[in-house]
């Protein structure tokens, strides 16, 4: 299934995409799940495996205002510096662990909503990155079983306010801004798309790519990550794991390329789709 999280002129809701049809979970599942983390954590969503088609949509995609795949994560545990070419472009040596961050859920926005880049800044830049959303909770969970705690891959775009990130050897400042970062459009679930499936990333700026890896590249797989992750902290349903960013990022081109205001950037996963947003620069 495509899972997504929206507005319609009513309330906040999520269903699922087939097409251009929308089939609400919310209005179904009522106050018993408020939102898609609580779906997916209760695991209220198998029963509606067969839904799409099998009934009039709810809506259609211009309906609805995007939010957020998961609006309300838990936690937001970000990966750097995961593909070799990354690394070599921002001179860092080589680690025998992932190396990590953390986002907020408040610097989030969705597809097609505007991706802002401060007032206190014209340093802003992409990182195409392929998130992870937490399925299953545990702690200490072994590499060997970790695909088994995914619920589903997203595409995202963890943006980068490159001189806050540099004022200090921590990223945080720089990575929390709000509406810095955009998940969506959907989540596809891992019975459709397996986490250990070789998927191909690619980011545009104003149509020209600037970006583009394959996930067999990651210097620690997904499977890893996870195992990582839960051995320091207790994973959650609807938790999510940023995979990291590819080589060309911005900030490492000469000239260096940041996004402006009215630029339309994208992230494209095979098998997911594309996560588009015009940028705005904050009044």
């Amino acid at each position: 299934m495509k899972l997504m999280s929206y507005v319609t002129s009513h309330r906040a809701s999520f269903g699922i995409v087939e097409g251009e049809c929308i089939y609400d979970l919310g209005s179904r599942l009522g106050d018993s799940c408020a939102d898609l983390k609580t779906a997916i954590r209760s695991g209220a969503l198998k029963q509606f495996e067969g839904l799409a088609g099998s009934v009039e949509a709810d809506f259609r995609l211009g309906d609805v205002v995007n939010l957020p795949v998961i609006p309300n994560p838990g936690k937001i545990i970000c990966v750097g510096l995961n593909y070799a070419a990354h690394r070599e472009e921002v001179k860092r040596a080589v680690t025998t662990e992932p190396t990590m961050f953390v986002r907020f859920a408040e610097s989030q926005c969705g597809h097609e909503r505007p991706l802002v880049c401060p007032r206190e800044s014209d340093a802003f830049d992409y990182e195409g990155e392929i998130a992870v959303i937490i399925g299953k909770g545990g702690r200490r969970i072994a590499q060997a079983n970790a695909l088994e705690h995914v619920a589903g891959l997203a595409c995202y775009n963890d943006g980068s306010i490159r001189d806050w990130q540099a004022h200090g050897t921590q990223w945080t400042a720089g990575k929390n801004f709000p509406a810095t970062g955009a998940f969506g459009p959907w989540m596809v679930t891992a019975d459709e798309l397996p986490a250990d499936s070789v998927l191909s990333l690619t980011t545009r700026l104003n149509g020209e790519q600037m970006q583009h890896t394959t996930t067999d590249l990651m210097l620690f797989p997904i499977a890893k990550l996870i195992e990582y992750i839960s051995t320091y902290l207790t994973l959650e349903a609807g938790d999510v794991i940023l995979t990291g960013t590819p080589g060309g990022v911005g900030f490492r081109r000469e000239p260096p390329v940041f996004m402006k205001d009215g630029d339309i950037v994208e992230i494209e996963v095979s098998g997911i789709g594309i996560l588009r947003n015009r940028v705005v620069k904050e009044a």
